[in-house]
């Protein structure tokens, strides 16, 4: 597995304290200390992708079923109370996020 990065700038790497890339302690690892932007110069969490993606493989995610165990029902007239003390919210995307992560419908 090969790993190739490719910066528009030659060593425009070679000072950037911010971010840290190394062998991962997993053989065929890759750890980047800091945020990943991927059509973007601008990360704000760990991994921004402004574009599509294609998984070949499996996601998993905390809400995953595969991630849990003791699956159980749950006393449906207390979660409904539960339900009616939340906070629920609309909302509008501020312009400046809405025009750099291509969102018409704000």
């Amino acid at each position: 597995h090969n790993v190739f990065f490719q910066a528009s700038n030659p060593g425009q790497f070679e000072n950037d304290s911010d971010v840290l890339w190394q062998r991962g302690h997993v053989p065929e690892t890759i750890v980047c200390h800091g945020r990943v932007g991927i059509n973007t110069d601008a990360p704000d969490e760990a991994l921004v992708v402004c574009g599509n993606a294609k998984v070949m493989g499996r996601v998993m995610h905390p809400s995953d079923s595969r991630a849990k165990q003791n699956i159980r029902e749950v006393d449906t007239n207390e979660q409904l109370r539960r339900i009616t003390q939340m906070r629920l919210v609309e909302y509008d995307y501020k312009p400046e996020f809405a025009s750099v992560m291509g969102i018409k419908n704000t």
